[in-house]
């Protein structure tokens, strides 16, 4: 066994890879296909994501093929059910595949990567059980904080492929029409764009909190969110007596995409839209709770800074303190300390991005901090 037991990979011509996470998993997953085209230029690359995911890939040079599961499979009758998740089982065996990488742990994957009949078969180590068998190459886990784009390229390391720093770089697709679109929607004065909400409503700061943000920036503030999201962002628009317009769940993956290269800067929790401004190199202040920002922060985005509380019980990663689902460590932020770290990340020419905020119990670090390979 040669050093490292790196597969021949000469004669790849069909790769599939299996990401069957959130939005922001498959956004921060785009480097994997860029450094797949890269090393191996003859090969089509295929995703196999929820059908949700689209939005995040559509438009990625180094992408073949979407292969979607709707998870709304699951509200069909049985039999239906079993129909649809066998063609598309079938769709992956006809696939050809002569390499298949599985970036997620759970049983979906590693079923497809069984059923595509791959010599080569990539995955994620599920410790001491049955499913490890179906891979010829394990990928360990790093038992430390490490950023999840990382954590997907140590898949393609496991085979012998080692990215450099510019072919880890995010890619998301902003087409002409989303800026079409966007332009009907707001006027072309600048604006501050804040995604306050996530479908995780722990990593959020309560209203009252993001309206006082809203009312001390003094600027023209355009809000988004997804639609299950509307009614918390209604409920900041009622606190605040600033300018702010609520675009929740009136816009697409693609249009938001296009609203924040518009925009002066963004404001975001830890959310699909931090992912979007790193991809789309958008001055952006990440606020950070019971999550980590080493795992999940701004990734390979110089005008980008995070801002959460310097206490010893975080990143807890819990929903809410004591699973409460109200994380007191961004309940008590200081909205003149997010506003601060705006204005210095927003217009540089006035400074340069301060490494520690008027407030003592907060830290805010940059981009570069978090990802040295920059």
């Amino acid at each position: 066994m040669s050093y490292g037991n790196y597969p021949d990979l000469s004669r790849v011509r069909r790769v599939l890879v299996i990401k069957l996470r959130h939005l922001g998993d498959v956004l921060l997953s785009t480097p994997v296909f860029s450094c797949l085209q890269e090393s191996l230029p003859e090969a089509q690359i295929d995703a196999y994501i929820w059908k949700e995911g689209a939005p995040m890939l559509e438009g990625h040079l180094a992408i073949n093929e979407l292969i979607l599961h709707d998870r709304d499979w699951k509200k069909l009758p049985f039999i239906k059910r079993m129909r649809a998740e066998f063609r598309l089982l079938r769709k992956i065996r006809k696939g050809n595949y002569d390499l298949v990488i599985n970036l997620t742990e759970g049983d979906r994957g590693a079923i497809a990567a069984f059923v595509s009949g791959s010599a080569v078969k990539v995955g994620i180590d599920p410790g001491p059980c049955k499913k490890r068998k179906v891979f010829t190459h394990l990928v360990k886990p790093c038992p430390n904080p490490r950023h999840t784009v990382e954590k997907d390229l140590d898949a393609l390391r496991r085979i012998g492929i080692f990215p450099s720093a510019e072919d880890r770089k995010l890619f998301f697709s902003v087409p002409q029409d989303a800026q079409k679109t966007v332009s009907t929607l707001i006027e072309e004065e600048p604006f501050v764009l804040i995604h306050a909400g996530s479908r995780w409503r722990f990593k959020c700061l309560p209203p009252r909190l993001m309206a006082q943000v809203i009312d001390l920036l003094g600027e023209k503030v355009v809000l988004t969110g997804a639609p299950s999201e509307r009614e918390f962002v209604e409920e900041i628009v009622r606190y605040t007596k600033g300018d702010a317009l609520n675009l929740a769940g009136k816009t697409s993956l693609k249009e938001m995409g296009a609203l924040m290269q518009r925009a002066k800067g963004v404001i975001t929790v830890d959310s699909v839209s931090l992912h979007m401004t790193s991809a789309l190199q958008v001055p952006t202040v990440a606020l950070f709770g019971p999550t980590s920002e080493q795992n999940w922060g701004p990734w390979q985005n110089p005008r980008s800074i995070v801002v959460a509380q310097n206490r010893s019980c975080r990143p807890c990663r819990l929903d809410g303190c004591g699973g409460s689902k109200m994380s007191d460590c961004l309940w008590t932020l200081s909205p003149q300390a997010i506003v601060e770290s705006f204005e210095n990340i927003a217009y540089p020419s006035t400074g340069a991005v301060e490494t520690a905020p008027s407030d003592a119990s907060l830290f805010v670090l940059n981009s570069l901090e978090m990802n040295p390979t920059e």
